[in-house]
């Protein structure tokens, strides 16, 4: 029985977010503008027939696919947004399911750090595959479960904000994400991420 934990759709990726994805990504890469999708289901292996599914309804490329015994994500893009909800409605269809059968979203943390110290800037720049933080400035960290809604936390803060994506991760037991910027504009992403990720319909996980 596949349980569908994620589905995200961003209807427009945003600059940052998308150069971020193309530093992890290993499928084909996406552009700025381009609509996303994001599944995520267990058990993972079952996410390869999905991939299967999705690419054979229409003409939408695949960016990201992670297989994990826990968990299997699958990305898909497209510039034309009706082809990649096609692509969706055929993965839930494919499921016996809809939309509505993903997992509710929540936000396990939210938290600001303001002011950063220059020795946490140093810990975060080594492990971020984004832009950097600078001293100073203030500090987001997101967690999201299920883990793909995380991706959703990112382009929303971006589109809402002129703030800096340090790192986004998007498997496992839950999504982080991490971003820095001026207090100001930091302040008005977290405003947007709580906003998005509440307004999502789903059922509430066992």
């Amino acid at each position: 029985m596949v349980e569908l934990l994620t589905y995200a759709y961003l209807d427009r990726l945003q600059p940052q977010f998308t150069a971020f994805l193309a530093t992890i990504a290993k499928g084909y890469l996406p552009l700025s503008g381009q609509a996303s999708l994001w599944i995520e289901i267990r058990p993972g292996m079952d996410i390869n027939r999905l991939t299967d599914v999705a690419l054979k309804s229409n003409d939408v490329q695949p960016g990201i696919m992670y297989v994990e015994r826990s968990a299997g994500v699958l990305e898909v893009h497209s510039f034309d947004q009706g082809a990649v909800m096609e692509a969706g409605q055929a993965i839930v269809g494919s499921l016996g399911m809809t939309i509505n059968d993903r997992v509710k979203p929540r936000l396990v943390g939210l938290e600001t750090i303001k002011n950063i110290s220059d020795f946490q800037c140093q810990l975060i720049n080594r492990m971020r595959h984004g832009n950097m933080i600078l001293p100073g400035e203030t500090l987001l960290t997101i967690e999201t479960q299920p883990a793909s809604y995380a991706v959703l936390a990112a382009n929303e803060a971006e589109k809402t904000a002129n703030i800096n994506i340090l790192e986004v991760r998007a498997i496992g037991a839950f999504g982080r994400v991490y971003i820095g910027g001026e207090e100001a504009e930091v302040l008005e992403a977290k405003s947007a991420v709580e906003k998005a990720i509440q307004s999502i319909e789903g059922r509430v996980a066992s």
